[in-house]
């Protein structure tokens, strides 16, 4: 183990606790059901995938930006071809298996793209999307466990003005598979995907010249997790009926947390729907996204553990406390008001062929321009 590295036994014992934490909740969603249960592994699986590939998006967007590296960008390029390629034949059908199944679909507006751009300059500040801020807080980041706390207080004060969000103009749920057919479609994405891996490849490098051979290695871990994360989602869609998000349950935690403190939900439009008052009154683990959610957590705290990398880092500066709250908060309404975050919105909604998706990464890349730029005020390096 490399010098500095926590001990051994240190590693051992947060392997085992994450082993005894997974086993618990995953009798208790087992009582859910089969499909609760294997949505709990898949967010076991996500979180190990995650972070034993260090895939990202924020640092993706950074990288690219600051000093032209395209690798973590073009390994998104595969995993999406490799999504749209998955999920076309159970989306066109409407079913699988007999069992109902839908798409990543929002409406296509102006409230997408400004909560896209909200979150993009967050994802810079916070130093993390929202898959990152799952699998780098479950691996030990007390930081990003801050960025969480905001994320989900984000979320819940911007599902305190979706009433006034929704009445920005807006051109309704459009997908490609519906507007100009699913062989179509798919051909189409599969053409702008190939175009733009070959628009990066011409992208110069910027700053400190890479080590020959070095580039191809580091981008190995990412093209797996690539790989990985597209067949883990087309497993989620087709057992839970849509693909995976993850934004929805910070919403919903938030709310809970404002319950307790006195907040009554009959004063906001939003959470007196059906299906936001039934979640409100019963258990998270009644939830499909924050039972996927905690799973994540939990497979990435196993992932650190069994690679001897989890340490607790408990010296932050306050500008940097400060960054991370301030992104955070800014992620969570973005991702509310835009109907998802890097993967609910942008990977499963691509992924499902909504423009809204295509609406969602454009607006996050012009934020991510914004939040580079403020990092080096809160003492963050790009």
């Amino acid at each position: 183990m490399a010098a500095g590295a926590p001990p051994a036994r240190r590693q051992a014992a947060v392997l085992v606790a994450a082993a005894a934490l997974a086993g618990g909740l995953l009798a208790v969603t087992a009582g859910e059901g089969w499909r609760m249960a294997t949505l709990f592994v898949l967010g076991i699986l996500l979180g190990l995938t995650l972070y034993l590939t260090a895939f990202g998006f924020s640092s993706a967007y950074r990288n690219l930006l600051v000093r032209g590296e395209t690798a973590a960008v073009r390994a998104q390029l595969l995993m999406l071809a490799t999504a749209t390629l998955m999920f076309a034949p159970v989306l066109s059908s409407g079913s699988f298996f007999g069992r109902d199944v839908v798409g990543a679909l929002a409406p296509v507006g102006l409230q997408v793209a400004m909560g896209a751009f909200m979150f993009g300059v967050g994802m810079q500040l916070a130093g993390g999307c929202g898959s990152g801020t799952l699998y780098t807080a479950g691996g030990g980041n007390p930081r990003m466990l801050i960025v969480l706390a905001a994320f989900c207080a984000g979320s819940f004060w911007a599902s305190l003005h979706m009433d006034w969000w929704q009445r920005l103009p807006a051109w309704g749920e459009l997908a490609l598979g519906d507007l100009i057919g699913w062989p179509a479609a798919v051909t189409l994405q599969l053409a702008i995907f190939a175009g733009l891996w070959k628009l990066l490849a011409k992208v110069p490098r910027r700053g400190s010249v890479a080590v020959p051979g070095s580039a191809a290695a580091q981008a190995r871990p990412w093209l797996l997790g690539a790989a990985l994360l597209a067949v883990l989602n087309f497993l989620v869609l087709v057992i839970a009926g849509h693909p995976w998000s993850i934004t929805w349950a910070f919403a919903l935690w938030g709310a809970k947390a404002a319950i307790v403190l006195g907040w009554d939900p009959a004063t906001a439009p939003f959470w007196d729907g059906g299906f936001q008052r039934q979640a409100l009154q019963g258990s998270v683990m009644h939830d499909v996204t924050s039972v996927m959610d905690i799973g994540i957590m939990l497979g990435a705290l196993a992932a650190a553990g069994w690679s001897g990398r989890f340490a607790l880092r408990l010296n932050m500066p306050l500008r940097s406390l400060a960054a991370a709250v301030i992104g955070g908060v800014a992620m969570g309404y973005g991702a509310r008001i835009a109907y998802g975050c890097n993967i609910g919105a942008f990977f499963s909604g691509v992924a499902s062929t909504s423009l809204h998706g295509w609406l969602w990464i454009a607006a996050a890349l012009a934020g991510c321009w914004v939040g580079i730029r403020l990092r080096p005020r809160f003492g963050m390096e790009n």
